[in-house]
């Protein structure tokens, strides 16, 4: 069965739209906003001592979401799947090529820029997770520093770029590719429609973030210890006075 997207012009004559077709699974859409949480929360909270744990925590969420998106892009449903949406530069060229035509060429899927963005994305959420990971550990000097910082805002810079072009696309395409990655449903025929939403994969997902969020709040270090300390300090000063 041919599992790629088909373009406005490769669409078959017969084929009868329909307002909308379920295109994203909840898998892809879960780990979708999870990733823009964790990565935010870790941008943000990269630079406070205070919030290091918080920054830790998000940046390991954010490289097993990568793994599990990996992996879903092999298994996965049709649209999720790296087989329907990565193409090869010439792909690439003509996609870009054809925005600036009267008729962009559309996919019910990722299109070929798209594709190379999130592959980037992917892999610079490993990049900026490992090089993290071995600053937490000390296993590295100051460069150590200085390739965890340049991988985030890398990482970042790609962002921006990919939000541009859903930006860009929602327009020339006439839909809204944002919401369509909440609701899993586009424009489309009924062939370019997945059978399964695979919900439960998602709340697995989805539980699994959660837990292991619950876990690492629980080795947060309590402040009550140092709240008290001064507590308890003062009155063996008023004890030492009333001595006196």
């Amino acid at each position: 069965m041919n599992t790629t997207s088909a373009s406005r012009a490769e669409a078959p004559a017969g084929a009868t739209p329909v307002a909308t077709v379920l295109v994203w699974d909840a898998p892809v859409r879960v780990v979708h906003w999870l990733m823009v949480l964790s990565f935010a929360g870790a941008w943000f909270t990269a630079e406070s001592e205070a919030w290091r744990l918080l920054h830790v925590t998000l940046g390991y969420t954010l490289a097993a979401l990568a793994v599990f998106r990996i992996a879903w892009g092999l298994v996965g449903t049709r649209h999720a799947r790296f087989s329907d949406f990565v193409r090869g530069p010439a792909a690439v060229l003509r996609y870009l090529r054809s925005l600036w035509g009267p008729d962009p060429e559309h996919h019910v899927g990722h299109n070929p820029a798209g594709a190379l963005a999130i592959l980037a994305l992917l892999l610079l959420a490993l990049g900026v997770t490992a090089s993290g990971w071995a600053l937490y550990n000390e296993l590295g000097g100051d460069w150590l520093e200085e390739v965890h910082e340049f991988a985030a805002n890398l990482m970042l810079a790609v962002v921006l770029v990919h939000v541009a072009g859903v930006a860009i696309a929602s327009w020339l395409h006439r839909e809204n590719l944002v919401r369509a990655m909440v609701t899993g449903r586009k424009p489309g025929t009924p062939r370019d429609a997945i059978r399964s939403a695979w919900r439960s994969v998602a709340v697995l997902v989805l539980a699994a973030a959660l837990g292991f969020w619950w876990m690492q709040w629980q080795q947060a270090p309590s402040r009550t210890t140092s709240a008290d300390a001064p507590a308890a300090a003062t009155p063996a000063r008023h004890r030492a006075r009333d001595d006196d």
